[in-house]
């Protein structure tokens, strides 16, 4: 374990840069922290914390000068490695026939600060939905595996989090280039670093650290393991699966059907849902043509559309389709839940529907 001072923080997105890497971090905008390109330490959120509860978001000035004083805000990375909107290919009338060109696949090479552990393993979770079996998605593959992945162990938890019920946080403990605790004590501000990578091993080696002793490494685990203990949310997963597909006509999916909207937020925020369509676009002379994936919803009406209509054509049974599915029928699918904890569907949903509450209503009733 080593040791990188604060005012030295700017060395690491320097070395990342010279690698070719293109950073991308938190920094606020439109009264949120988000993920987007920063340029420096600067551009991070220095001295903010989010406030989080169901349907609840808002930022607030910390009383120290911390970079990662906060928690998640409503995006993911999937925004970067499965992009929202891309284009597949495009087509070009020629005097005999269309030429159909495939979009060139982006290369970029990006540089991930500040991945949450949570976040970590929904990034995990996409590599087995894009990346295992026999169809792999190339675009996300190539995206990931120029990725570098600098991880933060969170010192504090927000209060949608439940990352420990779901055994995915609230320290990285694999699947990072380089790992960061950020520890602001006694007027020292230091970060515990470490790769875990050859890729990290030589960012490392290009920036000023010192070895840490063992007081400032227990203090760090010490930070973390109060993280743990003060989640805001808890989540009972024992038996989750046969709980959820044994009661999929419990009164309580009716309930939540009465207040949710079909907005669709809690699965944009979601860090792991993955549904897309296809759009093909034409111009106005009929000699060129595009097909465009983006993100879709199994929320929305037409998502489950097929001749003869929508097989989900209500609230209730989208509902019950998107938390069965992510609690319960992932695990058959991936071997895995697709829930990490973070507390975006919670936070995000203007109905404040709490996915935690709703299992614990199913639960409590089916004893």
């Amino acid at each position: 374990m080593k040791v990188l001072i604060r005012s030295d923080f700017y060395l690491l997105l320097e070395a990342l840069r010279r690698n070719n890497y293109k950073t991308i971090g938190p920094t606020i905008k439109d009264g949120a922290i988000v993920y987007d390109k920063i340029n420096s330490s600067e551009d991070l959120p220095i001295g903010w914390t989010d406030k989080q509860d169901a349907g609840k978001y808002r930022l607030e000035k910390r009383n120290d000068d911390a970079l990662f004083g906060y928690v998640v805000g409503p995006q993911s990375w999937k925004k970067f490695l499965n992009p929202p909107i891309q284009k597949l290919w495009h087509a070009a009338k020629t005097e005999n026939k269309f030429d159909i060109i495939p979009e060139k696949p982006d290369d970029t090479k990006f540089a991930f600060i500040g991945v949450r552990s949570c976040e970590l393993n929904a990034i995990f979770i996409q590599d087995k939905v894009f990346t295992s079996g026999e169809y792999v998605n190339q675009n996300y593959k190539l995206r990931r595996d120029n990725a570098f992945i600098v991880a933060v162990n969170c010192v504090e938890s927000g209060g949608t989090c439940f990352c420990v019920s779901m055994n995915t946080g609230p320290k990285a403990e694999k699947g990072f280039d380089i790992s960061l605790t950020e520890i602001v004590k006694d007027g020292h501000h230091n970060f515990l670093i470490e790769s875990g990578s050859e890729k990290g091993e030589k960012i490392l080696s290009e920036i000023p650290h010192r070895t840490a002793i063992q007081n400032e490494i227990n203090f760090g685990n010490e930070l973390i393991s109060n993280a743990a203990a003060t989640m805001g949310r808890v989540l009972d997963t024992s038996n989750i699966r046969n709980l959820l597909l044994n009661n999929l006509d419990h009164p309580q999916w009716d309930k939540v059907a009465e207040r949710c909207l079909s907005c669709a937020n809690c699965t944009m925020v979601c860090p792991t849902c993955f549904c897309t369509t296809v759009e093909d676009t034409t111009d106005l002379t009929g000699e060129h043509a595009e097909r465009w994936q983006k993100w879709d919803s199994c929320f929305t009406i037409d998502f489950s559309y097929i001749h003869g209509g929508s097989i989900r054509n209500s609230v209730k049974s989208r509902y019950r389709q998107w938390m069965t599915h992510k609690l319960a029928t992932w695990h058959d699918q991936f071997g895995t839940s697709g829930c990490v904890g973070c507390g975006r569907c919670i936070t995000w949903c203007p109905v404040e529907i709490d996915i935690t509450a709703e299992v614990r209503a199913i639960k409590e009733s089916s004893k």
